[in-house]
């Protein structure tokens, strides 16, 4: 609603004398507005992963929770490569698995092809907070998505799978509401 106050239409037809050059600034225009709602509504999703997050793990990073994602969905990695997955280097991949393989959410093992190499594997504790934390997550967004009009909902969906595609993001399959967790005694 706010967002639209901010929008300034444009003339639909044909193009007005002198307006090849205007069309430039336009299309930096409409960038500059995808800019912006994307990253609101990176902010908002940022903020959703931090609360479910806290409520879960308190003493658990944003970057912690992501290497454990990773290991998560592509099983045992060798150090190298969950450095790459993150886009990290190594030094600090290890340093985070450090931690990780403390609180008891991964091990580590060497490779038995190439005694060098570290594999990383999540535990099962690690396994069920990743699936605790994602299932916070996926109610708060439910709760958001479904306060939008259907039609608003399919056009997120393609505009979403554009930006993630061409990002080069391996997509997440949809998957049925995680049942509410029961109440703590």
């Amino acid at each position: 609603m706010g967002h639209d106050a901010q929008r300034v239409p444009r003339q639909a037809g044909a193009a007005a004398a002198g307006e090849d050059l205007d069309h430039d600034v336009d299309l930096d225009h409409d960038v500059e507005e995808v800019i912006a709602a994307v990253l609101t509504a990176s902010r908002l999703l940022v903020g959703i992963s931090a609360r479910s997050l806290g409520r879960i793990a308190p003493s658990l990073t944003l970057p912690q929770l992501r290497a454990l994602v990773v290991l998560d969905g592509r099983g045992p990695v060798k150090l190298a490569a969950l450095a790459a997955a993150l886009g990290v280097n190594p030094s600090t991949a290890m340093r985070m698995a450090d931690r990780l393989e403390a609180a008891g959410s991964l091990t580590r093992q060497t490779n038995p092809g190439n005694r060098r190499e570290v594999v990383l594997s999540l535990t099962e504790e690690g396994r069920c907070l990743v699936a605790r934390v994602l299932a916070g997550r996926h109610a708060e967004i439910a709760e958001i998505v479904a306060r939008l009009p259907a039609a608003q909902r399919a056009g997120l969906i393609d505009s979403l799978r554009a930006l993630t595609d061409a990002a080069g993001e391996p997509p997440v399959a949809p998957r049925p509401a995680p049942p509410p967790e029961s109440a703590a005694p």
